[in-house]
């Protein structure tokens, strides 16, 4: 099973039909989009979940019904294991970006972790879960699949929020500070914290 979420409620991609209670059921090859961006507006739904024989093909499906952003980002950790967080739209979150042509997803995560966040010396450790979201722009609604990485630093100079992006606040937070960060952040940075 797969999660992608629109804001904070889920849609589920699974091969298993259950009874529906506080959630909505949909054959994926049958469903518009837009049928449920709108059954999951409606409060007494907390999730959709989109039905498939095929548990390998689920994302290629469900893919095809929008347009896809691929980005890359860093859960980042200091020397003191404090993890990089910025603040951006009202709400904590990890750095992430759109990927570039020829630059590999890799090199995507870094790239955007040193923009968003003034950050060097980054060296990957290992890939997290890639999550999914879809969101909208420019009256235009699309998929964002953002393959994250864990990633560490021995950077210890001035912290930078690239404003352009609307990044108001970048700083290392230690554990139980990001507790209090995830009460206000989204659903699938907290799936990777």
């Amino acid at each position: 099973m797969l999660t992608v979420f629109v804001n904070d409620k889920p849609i589920f991609l699974t091969t298993k039909v259950e009874k529906e209670t506080n959630f909505k059921n949909f054959l994926l090859k049958d469903v518009a989009i837009e049928t449920v961006l709108e059954t999951l507006a409606k409060k007494r739904f907390d999730s959709v979940r989109l039905i498939h024989h095929n548990e390998k093909t689920l994302l290629k499906h469900f893919s095809k019904k929008l347009p896809h952003v691929i980005a890359g980002g860093g859960k980042v950790f200091n020397k003191k294991g404090d993890i990089l967080f910025i603040f951006r739209n009202n709400k904590w979150d990890l750095p992430k970006g759109k990927a570039e042509k020829k630059e590999t997803i890799e090199q995507t995560a870094i790239r955007e972790v040193v923009e968003e966040t003034g950050v060097k010396d980054l060296k990957i450790i290992s890939s997290l879960p890639t999550t999914y979201h879809i969101f909208k722009r420019n009256g235009k609604t699309r998929l964002k699949i953002t393959h994250w990485f864990t990633m560490e630093t021995t950077f210890e100079g001035n912290l930078f929020p690239q404003e352009s992006e609307g990044i108001t606040k970048v700083e290392w937070l230690n554990k139980a500070q990001v507790s209090k960060a995830l009460e206000n952040s989204y659903a699938n940075i907290k799936l990777l914290v």
